[in-house]
């Protein structure tokens, strides 16, 4: 058997950070649904739970057909992704869907970014467990019904939102640390290595994001 390629042992180890992702996001929301107002919302959250557990299950199977034990592939990236959800833990229901709808988006719109230099079937593999429409709607929808029945509200939450964001990138510093070269590679392949331009884009979604949910970047 021929040694893995830098490029392949790369996918693996960025298939292995998703896929921790989608596993964290699991337990996460299940545990916060708890802090729903009503059992429409709590089964709402509940259904999110098991899409991401679903996308988990989806990205393991693919780390198995290279040959790569999940564990192993995900083991660098534990420390990092558990020290952010411990810091970020919310207090209530409109933090929740907050985290949902800043930090999960955030973290979709690089992936997004870092897909485009991967390969079929890996590439749309990573697409296809982002979160789809629907829940950021339904994030964005919770946060201006919050809003709207305390305007005050909102100040606290763009607040919660940016912290949000700091920890997110204090966790990208971590994250990279951990790394084993996976997104290095990635990210240098092909044309589209323009750090400038992809933290630009970054910056500009967030912010409209910010502003349809009613909330100061």
């Amino acid at each position: 058997m021929s040694a893995p390629t830098p490029l392949g042992d790369a996918v693996a180890d960025l298939l292995g950070l998703v896929a921790l992702g989608e596993l964290l996001a699991f337990e996460r929301m299940a545990a916060d649904a708890r802090l729903a107002p009503d059992l429409r919302r709590r089964a709402a959250l509940g259904e999110m739970a098991a899409a991401e557990i679903a996308n988990y299950r989806r990205l393991a199977d693919r780390l198995g057909v290279l040959g790569v034990l999940p564990d192993d592939a995900m083991a660098a990236y534990v420390e990092p992704l558990q020290a952010y959800h411990d810091s970020t833990e919310p207090r209530d229901w409109a933090e929740v869907v907050t985290k949902a709808y800043v930090g999960d988006a955030i973290t979709d719109d690089f992936l997004r970014e870092i897909a485009g230099a991967l390969r079929e079937p890996d590439r749309q593999l990573v697409l296809d467990v982002l979160h789809d429409s629907r829940y950021a709607e339904f994030a964005a929808a919770e946060i201006r019904l919050a809003i709207a029945a305390d305007p005050k509200v909102a100040g606290r939450l763009s607040m919660w939102a940016r912290r949000l964001v700091g920890e997110a990138l204090s966790e990208a510093g971590r994250v990279a640390a951990a790394d084993r070269g996976a997104l290095t590679t990635l990210i240098t392949q092909g044309e589209q290595m323009d750090v400038a331009g992809l933290f630009r884009r970054l910056t500009t979604a967030h912010t409209a994001r910010m502003a349809a949910a009613g909330l100061n970047n």
